[in-house]
């Protein structure tokens, strides 16, 4: 496959590594990462960071401003769960991205929607996770997930509540496919958490997490948070999120080139809500989507992509 229609391009043999090359605000967490697929059809030629062994991925350092502190009473919200509380969450994912090069058709390179039952059990490092029958629409990735039963993940949680690490431990038995999904999966949850902040807030507080988003386009992401209510320890929050580039150039994978960046939108919005006793969400979605153009500087080519992630938690 020709990714754009110009001899100074790449050709890119199999889609999905391109594809994840430009799923720049979710499915990457860092450089070594952009080039990770989870497309079915081509994922069991990779090799998924997890395979063979536990790997362990820093996560950028997310920072909580408080812009509003809302109505007394206030307090300092803080995760409350003891070591040992375990939780039953399902995690579900979607992500959609279609692409169009110049004015040829729009092609559509959407992975498999997942949804992910797990149990989150609280210990003195974190949260760890352990991976129940992943089910998804995709027949051949639905049956590769039969062998990924009690894969295990972790994160590391700040005081704040921001995650500061993945650990990533597929079962042994897990196919390439399954083990691609799943990183994937993980990797757009992280990136659409919440942190807390350091001061006091109450009902209808505003506070802002900026956080770092690195890969072959550095992005700043905010998300911009509203304490709609507290009931005790459980909250519901609002979230409005916006990406931004901070550089106008995305280096491409594999040393492959580098695109100029034209335009990039994204934004999205969502309502969770958190029970402070917990390890994760109880409840709610966020859906984060827009689009990007890129141009080659040394063609007339144009490479247009509209894409959205959804995410979302259920008890």
């Amino acid at each position: 496959m020709t990714v754009l229609s110009s001899s100074r391009l790449p050709r890119i043999a199999r889609p999905g590594v391109f594809l994840v090359a430009l799923v720049l605000g979710f499915a990457t967490f860092g450089a070594g990462c952009a080039d990770r697929s989870p497309s079915t059809a081509d994922a069991e030629g990779l090799e998924p960071l997890g395979i063979g062994k536990e790997v362990t991925v820093p996560i950028t350092a997310a920072v909580a401003t408080v812009v509003s502190p809302g109505d007394e009473p206030r307090s300092r919200l803080r995760p409350l769960y003891s070591v040992g509380a375990t939780q039953e969450v399902t995690l579900r994912t979607d992500y959609r991205i279609q692409q169009q090069v110049n004015d040829q058709p729009v092609r559509d390179f959407s992975p498999a929607a997942l949804t992910i039952p797990m149990t989150a059990r609280a210990d003195v490092d974190g949260v760890d996770l352990t991976v129940g029958t992943v089910t998804t629409p995709d027949p051949a990735l639905n049956k590769a997930f039969t062998n990924a039963d009690g894969s295990q993940a972790g994160l590391a949680m700040s005081d704040l509540g921001a995650i500061t690490e993945l650990r990533m431990a597929p079962s042994p038995e897990t196919p390439n496919s399954a083990r691609a999904a799943l990183e994937q999966a993980f990797y757009q949850a992280v990136y659409q958490s919440v942190a807390f902040p350091d001061e006091p807030v109450g009902v209808g507080a505003v506070w802002t997490v900026h956080q770092q988003i690195t890969g072959g386009v550095t992005l700043d992401q905010v998300t911009t948070a509203t304490l709609v209510s507290r009931d005790g320890d459980r909250l519901t929050i609002d979230l409005q999120v916006n990406q931004t580039p901070t550089g106008n150039v995305w280096t491409l994978p594999n040393n492959a080139g580098a695109l100029d960046i034209q335009n990039y939108v994204m934004q999205g919005a969502g309502t969770i809500t958190v029970d402070l006793g917990l390890p994760l969400p109880v409840s709610g979605a966020i859906e984060v989507g827009g689009q990007q153009t890129y141009h080659d500087p040394r063609s007339v080519s144009t490479l247009v992509q509209t894409q959205s992630t959804r995410i979302s938690w259920t008890e």
